[in-house]
């Protein structure tokens, strides 16, 4: 795949081949989920829905049609299909069940007013699971534009403007992201020297900003990204937004400020300037109770569920060779505090003393401060099974309950390692380190220490319950990839 390919088709096209599809698929579920729970409820019978005090009576059969043409109708009005909750991120869903609960106040409120005797076993059946199922389809349909996107189709084609270094920089992370639907195309340098291509990549360089729209139409693009604006006055930017064509060419600018989860951003205007309000974390009160609350119930749970498991695993580090069953050793912890993390042995019994001799040995690119090492001669046999499915940390169940981890959080480090962190890492110690956390589930040890720093501040800047809950899930889908585990 090259980034000069022209597409198949325009992004406002492919848009609404998308959401036409969205929403046959949509109907689909709600007749399906509708009268399936009609006909589970009611039989094949005929059945009719009284409104007291008159004598009226409707069929269900009506009641069914009305319904899933109201849900396709609020579905519609709250934006379920546009544009911008397509193809990334939680809103899609959000909006999902938020137009759906919406409905269902609505009608619960009608039924009140008009004194409708509705069949309760049928309401409540058919929106949960309705809710259900439509969030489950949109996100197969989300898993498939994911493949096309990684393929270059059902994208945004993307010119970027700005200097050459802040340009190289988000070219670098959109094409580890692909599957967020921005395929970069070119850059448009306002400042510095000019090369042919962006520092570290194929994206070519095809002028500056005035050559904007000789651009955009080369590449077939429809997006902007302003990388920087320093070089940009006020007036120049206002008019390079007047001079895009509407509904077909988007402007996206680029804060300084990065790796700042959506809910903590506010856009507020005041005076006419669209002041962007971003809320520092806190760590305190309620956040750390629901946390630690968390961590108690699910290990308690784990630990219980995994005893078998973790009795036959015991047995085995045992039988693989003289040296005790659990390693134990010295991590910094939650405010820079020391503690033991535990683990199943997956080395022999005097790994520590051999460490200093491997210390020269080529291991993971990139990684200069924690050691991680592919074909490391310390680990002994059972150890690389126990290490390839991430067995060998299920001790931490255990922290966790003693409350010196925590299910999700940073990687918990050694004294040596934090000895070279810059100032700035330290940040990582205002939670606890984690079984767990978004460097495990974003390559692991394959990543650059840098990669693995940024993971792990993003997660303590942006911490929250549904974020831990969606990190577990990914981490029980890269134990089994087991990439990046050694």
């Amino acid at each position: 795949m090259t980034h000069t390919r022209k597409p198949t088709k325009s992004t406002h096209d492919w848009h609404a081949v998308y959401s036409a599809r969205l929403t046959v698929t949509d109907l689909l579920v709600l007749v399906w989920v509708v009268f399936g729970v009609q006909i589970a409820w009611f039989g094949f019978d005929s059945a009719n829905l009284a409104v007291r005090s008159t004598d009226l009576a409707v069929s269900y059969t009506s009641v069914s049609v009305m319904l899933i043409v109201s849900w396709m109708a609020v579905l519609s009005i709250y934006g379920t299909r546009t544009d911008r909750v397509l193809g990334t991120g939680f809103d899609e869903y959000k909006l999902i069940v938020g137009a759906s609960v919406r409905l269902f106040g609505l009608l619960a409120i009608v039924a009140y007013l008009l004194k409708i005797d509705v069949a309760r076993g049928y309401i409540l059946l058919a929106f949960p699971l309705g809710i259900v199922v439509l969030v489950f389809s949109r996100w197969m349909w989300r898993q498939w534009l994911v493949a096309q996107r990684a393929q270059g189709r059902y994208t945004s084609r993307v010119i970027l403007i700005g200097t050459q270094e802040s340009s190289a920089r988000i070219a670098s992370e959109l094409q580890t992201r692909l599957g967020a639907g921005y395929l970069v195309v070119g850059a448009c340098v306002t400042a510095g020297p000019v090369d042919s291509h962006l520092p570290g990549s194929t994206v070519p360089v095809l002028g500056d900003i005035d050559d904007l729209h000789a651009a955009l139409d080369a590449q077939s693009a429809d997006t902007v990204i302003i990388t920087s604006s320093d070089d940009i006055t006020p007036t120049r930017m206002r008019e390079l937004s007047w001079s895009l064509e509407p509904g077909r060419h988007h402007l996206i600018m680029v804060p300084r400020l990065i790796d700042v989860g959506g809910p903590r951003i506010h856009t507020r205007p005041v005076a006419g300037l669209p002041l962007i309000h971003v809320e520092t974390p806190r760590y305190e009160g309620r956040t750390l109770f629901t946390k630690r609350a968390f961590d108690i119930v699910s290990s308690t749970l784990l630990i219980v569920a995994l005893s078998p498991a973790l009795a036959a695993i015991a047995l085995v580090v045992l039988l693989s060779g003289p040296g005790p069953v659990l390693f134990r050793q010295q991590r910094v912890g939650h405010n820079g505090h020391h503690f033991q993390m535990l683990k199943f042995r997956s080395m022999v019994a005097d790994a520590e003393t051999r460490l200093a001799a491997l210390q020269d040995t080529p291991r993971v690119a990139g990684n200069s401060v924690m050691f991680k090492m592919k074909h490391d001669p310390r680990v002994t046999r059972a150890g690389r099974f126990l290490r390839r499915y991430s067995l060998d940390e299920l001790p931490q169940l255990f922290n966790v309950l003693r409350g010196s981890m925590s299910l999700v959080g940073p990687r918990p480090p050694l004294e040596s390692e934090v000895s070279e962190y810059e100032l700035h890492v330290h940040r990582r110690f205002l939670v606890k380190p984690g079984i767990t956390g978004l460097w495990q589930v974003s390559g692991r040890s394959n990543l650059t220490w840098d990669q693995t720093v940024r993971l792990d501040l993003y997660y303590v800047e942006n911490w929250s319950l549904v974020g831990d809950l969606v990190i577990l899930w990914r981490t029980a889908k890269a134990v089994l990839a087991r990439e990046g585990a050694f």
